[in-house]
């Protein structure tokens, strides 16, 4: 019998052949309809036609048959980019199994990475066949997006578990997508982690990130073995409804330490932002057979760009304006990244080196983490783990309606609703760890004002997924509204937790500036008594969010010198 490859619910063991692997072969195979669902070609079976097959760089259209050829290398992956209204087979923990690992030798003897890499895949088979089954697909619907679960250790995964994971058992979403960092470092903890999220219930797809290198790997390409054998290529797309979603590889791992036996193999290793040559030559190839009127979301790691730290290597994509010369000319387009365990929103224009109709929306988006899961407990011994940026740990909701897209902020285990934290910053000095020992926690966020203290006090509001679109504006009762300013400011809030709680906190982990902070100064003529701030906020995506905070004002009104 010929050998043939099956791509179904797992990758089929291929037949031995003792023949030499040449440096380039033509990779063969048909896209099918898998009507009996067993993962198998049969030839009563009809092909597909015009779905994109890729060697990562690459890109071909299968023909009327449902058959495609391309050329493939030791090392690529083959994949498919799953057609709207098709669906491909899931393994058991609902991973999409959508490609094929030409690695013939697995990995190059004399090289033992710390985690378990791509096994060999012998010689090329006679045919790399790919299975689809129909399935509709609406044009409005939902999904779910995780930035940074990040586990560090067994009980991390069970934080995840109990926490995100619950609450989304029987969520309607058509899909879920992890933008990387799926483990902190200890890729052994993959299984277990995707049995857990499995339990959701949907498709999930998965993007590096850079604590998903295997720090003993000879090089940057061999760096994601563990992953692609986990979850497949590095990069590629699919269709949903009238999506295009494009999974990118913005981390670039480097260093002269790669394939030593590195005394820190858990340690941060040396990379930086960036997507590489053969990675956007697969995006313009990509692309080009996706419709100008598509929404095409873009999902990565590391982001484009860091507005608080824009000069950054590691937060910032080195190569990101070859990409956004692929991009021209589309006018729906959305990048999503994760990395940086704080929110951002960033809009690139003609003065930022993007020329398209409209500007490009980037949203970074909070960790599912938050602060590496660090803090207090909670009732169910879960770490409160606020972001550095004050807001909560939490996911995202991507609502989709045609090419029009909106990401909806979670914060895990509270309301919808909440969706910012309205403070009072009194301006006394609360940055020493030996003045806020004297005081109640809380009690220097001007929650009881005396009347001496009111000309320096000034509302806060953390708006958690607010951005430079976004308009936030306060009363008190019936009094008039008063626009706030959006400044770049440490959250007073996180800041003090985050000293209080410095036992429970990760070493590296501290306050850091954010740009969704609103502020202005209280209104004249307060009096005494209890007073409520009602702020309207309006976000990136025009959504209203109302909020209120109640506090005192206490005392007499200061002493004022008589005039003569």
């Amino acid at each position: 019998m010929k050998a043939r490859a099956l791509i179904g619910t797992t990758l089929v063991a291929l037949s031995s052949m003792a023949t030499l692997v040449p440096a380039a072969e033509m990779a063969r195979g048909v896209v099918f309809e898998d009507l009996n669902a067993d993962g198998t070609f049969q030839e009563s079976e009809p092909g597909v036609a015009g779905v994109a097959v890729s060697n990562g760089k690459e890109v071909v259209g299968t023909d009327a048959d449902g058959r495609y050829r391309i050329v493939v290398e030791p090392g690529d992956t083959l994949f498919l980019t799953k057609p709207s209204g098709w669906a491909v087979p899931l393994s058991s923990e609902e991973l999409p199994r959508f490609y094929y690992h030409f690695v013939p030798d697995g990995v190059p003897a004399g090289r033992r990475p710390r985690y378990q890499g791509i096994a060999p895949s012998g010689p090329l088979p006679e045919s790399i066949d790919f299975a689809l089954t129909r399935r509709p697909e609406p044009t409005r619907f939902t999904s779910i997006w995780f930035a940074d679960p990040q586990p560090q250790t067994r009980d991390e995964v069970e934080f995840i578990r109990d926490d995100a994971v619950a609450e989304l058992i029987g969520a309607e979403a058509a899909f879920g997508i992890t933008l990387g960092d799926i483990t902190y470092d200890d890729l052994s903890l993959y299984p277990r982690l995707s049995r857990n999220i499995a339990q959701i219930g949907v498709p999930w797809y998965h993007v590096p990130g850079n604590h998903d290198v295997n720090k003993l790997a000879a090089n940057d390409d061999e760096a994601l073995d563990t992953f692609r054998r986990n979850f497949g290529p590095p990069y590629y797309s699919f269709d949903y409804g009238q999506v295009h979603f494009v999974v990118l590889d913005t981390v670039m791992y480097e260093g002269t330490s790669l394939g030593t036996d590195d005394p820190d193999p858990l340690g941060s290793g040396p990379y930086k932002g960036g997507i590489g040559g053969r990675q956007l030559a697969w995006i313009a190839n990509d692309l080009r057979r996706v419709p100008m009127d598509r929404l095409v979301v873009l999902a990565m790691h590391i982001p484009l760009h860091s507005e608080t730290d824009p000069e950054e290597p590691k937060v910032n994509v080195a190569d990101r304006a070859q990409l956004l010369e692929v991009l021209e000319g589309r006018e729906h387009l959305l990048a999503v990244a994760g990395h940086m365990h704080i929110a951002e929103h960033y809009y690139f224009d003609s003065d930022s080196g993007f020329d398209g109709a409209v500007p490009l929306h980037l949203h970074t988006l909070s960790a599912v983490c938050g602060s590496w899961w660090s803090g207090p407990l909670d009732e169910r011994g879960v770490p409160t783990s606020l972001q550095r940026d004050g807001a909560p740990r939490g996911y995202y909701l991507m609502e989709i309606d045609g090419a029009e897209a909106t990401l909806r902020f979670q914060a895990t285990g509270k309301p919808a609703d909440c969706q910012m934290r309205i403070t009072l910053d009194p301006g006394f000095p609360r940055q020493s760890v030996d003045i806020r020992r004297d005081y109640r926690h809380g009690e220097l966020l001007g929650n009881r004002l005396e009347m001496s203290q009111l000309y320096s006090t000034r509302v806060l509001v953390n708006l958690f997924e607010g951005g430079p679109l976004s308009v936030v504006e306060f009363q008190i009762a019936d009094g008039r509204a008063i626009k706030m300013h959006r400044v770049v400011r440490i959250d007073p809030f996180v800041e003090e937790l985050f000293q209080r709680e410095s036992d429970t906190v990760k070493s590296w982990v501290e306050a850091e500036p954010t740009t969704h902070i609103w502020e202005a100064p209280l209104p004249d003529g307060l009096q005494p008594g209890a007073h409520t701030i009602t702020v309207r906020a309006t976000d990136e995506y025009g959504r209203v969010h109302t909020a209120h905070k109640v506090f005192e004002i206490s005392g007499m009104a200061p002493f004022e010198a008589p005039v003569d």
